[in-house]
């Protein structure tokens, strides 16, 4: 297919999470990443999910009551938020270090910068990654990274040895 005959899309409408506890849930996405009410979803006179949206441009995010759902989803990165920059990551890092959950640390990822590995209260493994990249990529042509953690661990390695 052509980009020409390419359906339009227009980026991510939401992410979905399954959570066990949505109160808790709510409460852990408003102060760990700033995330506000935008709606609540009632079926049958129960509270069922939350609309959430970003006031500093994330993504939408919506909550879903589903326990069974949440528990086995737990562990797994299955998206990477975006952060403008490394200092925008940096500074996230230092928010959930002084809230009492800490990060596994800003480092070197293939294309940009990453936090990984930030679970929320149902094990979700968020991952944050820069919009900010320090390779490029180029329309048209496919990149190839060859063994990629080990490579960024490799390239961070060497930068840290240089300062």
């Amino acid at each position: 297919m052509s980009a020409t005959d390419a359906p339009a899309l227009a980026g991510i409408h939401h992410l979905k999470l399954p959570v066990t506890d949505l109160a808790r849930s709510l409460e852990w996405y408003r102060s760990r990443l700033g995330y506000e009410v935008q709606a609540e979803f009632v079926e049958q006179g129960t509270l069922m999910g939350y609309g959430l949206w970003h006031p500093a441009g994330g993504p939408n995010l919506a909550l879903r009551l589903a326990p069974e759902r949440a528990r086995a989803a737990a562990g797994f990165d299955y998206f990477a938020i975006g952060v403008p920059d490394k200092a925008a990551m940096d500074r996230l890092a230092r928010r959930l270090d002084e809230l009492g959950q800490p990060p596994a640390g800003v480092h070197r990822a293939s294309l940009g910068w990453i936090l990984p590995e930030v679970p929320d209260p149902d094990g979700h493994a968020l991952r944050f990654y820069t919009m900010e990249h320090h390779t490029d990529l180029h329309p048209g042509q496919t990149t190839t990274i060859h063994d990629p953690r080990e490579t960024a661990e490799a390239a961070e390695a060497a930068e840290n040895a240089g300062r």
